[in-house]
């Protein structure tokens, strides 16, 4: 803020007066200087009605709407009553910055002679200055400069829009934008710095070049020209006025500008490309001719190539007339992309010779599109040579501003898809974002026999655990809701790694929002969609009810986590972080170790009757279908014959849950002790490690440790076959030369 200025913005409106009669006045004297009817506001005022009421939403007053209707005698009626001239409405602009918009000398004067700062800013850097200049009124510019406004006055803004290189513009730069001739002219008489940048870099040259109206413009860069503005100087992308003139395809303004002395005409901007480049390429041959004429080399590029892409054989021949060298295209660098699916378009697309978008390169064609949208598709795409996955939309478009807007406020992530940049050309805005291989749908249908060793998932765990963390990472730190989690929406890249996309319906929260819940029913959907490696079409499985998705689950683990997803209850805080510890996600090794801690507790091994431990454990009556009932009729008959011959007959396993773990714990802990060797005909054998009934030469049966166990033999009750170890420790050998790993619980 103007250290000088005795008026801070407000955060909001002042609160009207004490009492509810004064705040109902305050709106009847609103509505009365919006109908600009001046006896009802001598009556309002003449009951003491609140003078100066702000209503709530934008702050105004009726001082800021009487000098906003350009209405002096209101105005001066409304001071004479102590309205105060340093309100602000929540953009923080004064009734002297809007008396600035209006150009009214009288409301200006008045205003300064009740207090009012001559050089107060609002909320974004604006003076009634600037205001004035922007609308040209050049009374108003002079009146504020003899009143002590300082015309090289920079525009100051907040530290967010610093970091966004907002701000920074004067006065002359506002006058010169909108083509306010007499204005500037009047500016620079007062002594504007023709000369000063915003924080873009940016002069009042390039400002009247970039945004001045085109039958206004010619006469404003004549002006500025001649008051000695810089015609090399560049901006932030390093473009020059003569560049920026081209690419606005002004003949008047490049023939201006071609005027002056000492002009570099052969400048590059930060793509490498000319004057005459860009006017190639955009095909304004006119304007190609003249600029040669004016000296520019014609050796800055393929000219030839570039004229004849654009159908014009007699702008090519004009260049060859010039000298400008022809050659086949330039052969492409060693160039090889990352992608293994999209490499060949993209070594392509690379080679190819196309018109820059800023930093992308991009071909709106059907070879390079990677999948259909709502809107203009996605497609192949190079930003600053980094292979990325662009989506078009149409410039303007709701569903581009929430994509990028949740993007941009997003942090790096590595479950989230990254956003590289945004480039906009002809209507369309083309946003650029990390390329992966695949969705979802596609990966599970190409991937389905990966990752399973003895019916142990270990994909649909990486998935759905990768996925629960991203959707939690979205909520939880990025502060929103996705909105529309299906296959489609989310990608697996080169390496297998699985990235949440498509935000373009994604809805900022605010608390426990109802999008929470949509994006967790999502997710419990998808587990059924993953565990059945995307068998089911999703969209079948969204019409489902939650508890048909659950029943279709098909083990206890998957239907518990879809159960707790669908149905999450009121407390939805964190629900995806302590699902992450689910069962569901345990691999088979912790699984048995949590079952074998269990059943080493002391009332399982003593079978405590009374236990509150047993009572848990206990199945309910809803849950007899999947009982352990028969447990023991399921464990192959040599091996329960074995393990209750070392107890008693009154201490056989029995069929309860108790007697279960404490199976499940002897045999992970003895094994391998004496007694629990295998007897046959009463010859001792040696250690022996059981094999599964459905073992085949061909399993891949993973072990560990096997030797360090004492194991030596291995048995396969199907068979009724011993095998040896090899001498490769926890290698079993069959008849045959093969060995295969095998596995300790």
């Amino acid at each position: 803020m103007d250290t000088q200025d005795p008026h801070s913005p407000q955060d909001g409106p002042r609160p009207p007066g004490s009492g509810g009669g004064a705040e109902a006045d305050g709106r009847s004297l609103m509505a009365a200087v919006a109908a600009e009817d001046v006896a009802r506001i001598r009556e309002l005022l003449g009951r003491g009605a609140h003078v100066n009421f702000q209503e709530p939403e934008w702050g105004w007053s009726p001082l800021h709407s009487a000098v906003q209707r350009d209405r002096p005698d209101i105005v001066e009626l409304l001071l004479q009553h102590g309205a105060d001239p340093g309100l602000r409405k929540r953009n923080g602009a004064t009734p002297l910055i809007v008396a600035g918009l209006e150009g009214n000398v009288r409301v200006l004067q008045m205003l300064l002679e009740r207090g009012a700062a001559v050089d107060e800013r609002d909320a974004h850097g604006f003076t009634a200055l600037m205001e004035a200049a922007g609308r040209g009124h050049v009374e108003a510019l002079r009146f504020l400069h003899e009143r002590g406004a300082r015309v090289n006055l920079a525009r100051e803004t907040t530290r967010e829009q610093q970091a966004l290189r907002k701000g920074g513009a004067t006065a002359l730069m506002d006058a010169a934008e909108n083509g306010r001739v007499e204005a500037a002219r009047a500016l620079l008489e007062l002594g504007a710095d023709v000369g000063a940048r915003d924080n873009m870099g940016r002069s009042a040259l390039t400002h009247a070049l970039l945004s001045c109206p085109a039958e206004r413009a010619e006469a404003t860069i004549h002006l500025l020209l001649r008051h000695g503005a810089d015609a090399n100087g560049q901006d932030a992308e390093g473009k020059t006025a003569l560049i920026l003139a081209v690419e606005r395809r002004h003949l008047g303004a490049v023939r201006a500008l071609l005027e002056q002395e000492r002009l570099n005409v052969d400048e590059r901007d930060s793509e490498g490309r000319t004057a005459l480049l860009v006017a190639t390429q955009l095909g304004l041959g006119e304007v190609a001719r003249l600029l040669c004429r004016s000296g520019a080399r014609v050796d800055c590029g393929d000219l030839v190539l570039a004229a004849r892409r654009n159908y014009d054989n007699d702008l090519a021949r004009f260049f060859l007339s010039l000298g400008a060298p022809e050659r086949p295209q330039a052969p492409a660098q060693d160039w090889r992309p990352q992608s293994q699916r999209w490499g060949p378009a993209l070594s392509r697309l690379h080679r190819m010779n196309r018109p820059m978008i800023g930093k992308l390169k991009i071909f709106l064609d059907q070879d390079y599109r990677i999948a259909p949208t709502s809107e203009g598709g996605l497609y192949l795409g190079l930003y600053e040579a980094q292979e990325v996955a662009v989506k078009v939309f149409a410039l303007g478009s709701a569903r581009a501003r929430q994509e990028v807007s949740c993007l941009q406020n997003g942090r790096p992530s590595s479950h989230l898809l990254t956003l590289y940049g945004c480039e906009n050309d002809r209507g369309r805005l083309y946003v650029c974002v990390a390329l992966c291989e695949w969705t979802l749908e596609e990966y599970l249908h190409a991937h389905w026999q990966e990752a399973v060793e003895d019916q142990e998932d270990v994909r649909a765990r990486r998935v759905l655990a990768t996925l629960l963390a991203a959707v939690r990472e979205l909520h939880e730190s990025w502060g929103y809701a996705h909105g529309d989690l299906q296959p489609q929406n989310i990608l697996v890249d080169t390496r297998g790694d699985v990235r949440l996309a498509d935000f373009d319906q994604s809805v900022q929260l605010a608390g426990a929002a109802p999008e929470v819940r949509q994006d967790l029913e999502a997710l419990g959907r998808l587990v059924l969609y993953v565990v059945q490696n995307g068998d089911v079409p999703f969209v079948e499985l969204t019409a489902k009810p939650p508890a048909e998705v659950v029943h279709r689950c098909p083990d206890e683990e998957s239907k518990d986590l879809a159960r707790q997803l669908l149905c999450p209850g009121d407390d939805v805080g964190d629900r995806l972080g302590r699902l992450l510890g689910h069962p569901f996600f345990w691999p088979w090794q912790d699984r048995f170790r949590t079952l074998r801690n269990v059943g080493n507790e002391s009332d399982i091994k003593r079978r405590k009757r009374g236990s509150q431990l047993l009572q848990l454990l206990r199945p309910g009556l809803s849950e007899h279908r999947t009982s352990f009932a028969r447990w023991t009729q399921k464990i192959h008959g040599d091996v329960m014959r074995d393990m209750n011959a070392f107890y008693k007959d009154s201490n056989s396993y029995k069929n309860t849950v108790g007697d279960l773990l404490k199976f499940i714990r002897n045999v992970g802990e003895h094994i391998n002790e004496d007694k629990n060797r295998r007897q046959d005909e009463g010859a001792d054998r040696r250690p022996c490690l059981l094999l599964p009934e459905d073992v085949s030469r061909s399993a891949d049966v993973r072990v560990q440790e096997a030797a360090g166990h004492g194991i030596q033999e291995a048995f396969s009750p199907a068979r009724s076959t011993h095998w040896p170890l090899c001498g490769r420790a926890g290698w079993a050998g069959g008849p045959g030369p093969e060995c295969w790993p095998l596995r300790l619980g």
